[in-house]
């Protein structure tokens, strides 16, 4: 899981990522506390700034029909609304 914590804006770059929003994600805790070190993402679901997201990185980076084939290592494939962990309640979206 990670926060959104800003965005990569880029005017040339490669052909492949034309039409790609980037966003930089900050690795958080359960409770949507930023806790790790940060990567830049493709967005495949229309998130924004604030939101607590799931990211893949690595191969799986390429999997959603947005960046099939694309050079991506890193990829937004959800928008948290709640995290539970055994039972608890430690994150829901306001």
């Amino acid at each position: 899981m990670g926060l959104v914590v800003g965005t990569v804006v880029s005017t040339r770059k490669d052909p492949e990522l034309g039409g790609l929003k980037l966003l930089i994600v900050k690795g958080c805790d359960f409770d949507g506390k930023p806790t790790g070190s940060s990567v830049v993402a493709a967005d495949a679901v229309g998130a924004g700034l604030g939101e607590v997201v799931l990211y893949a990185s690595g191969s799986s980076a390429r999997q959603t029909t947005m960046t099939q084939n694309r050079p991506v290592d890193a990829t937004i494939m959800a928008i948290v609304d709640t995290v539970e962990v055994e039972g608890a309640r430690h994150y829901s979206k306001s």
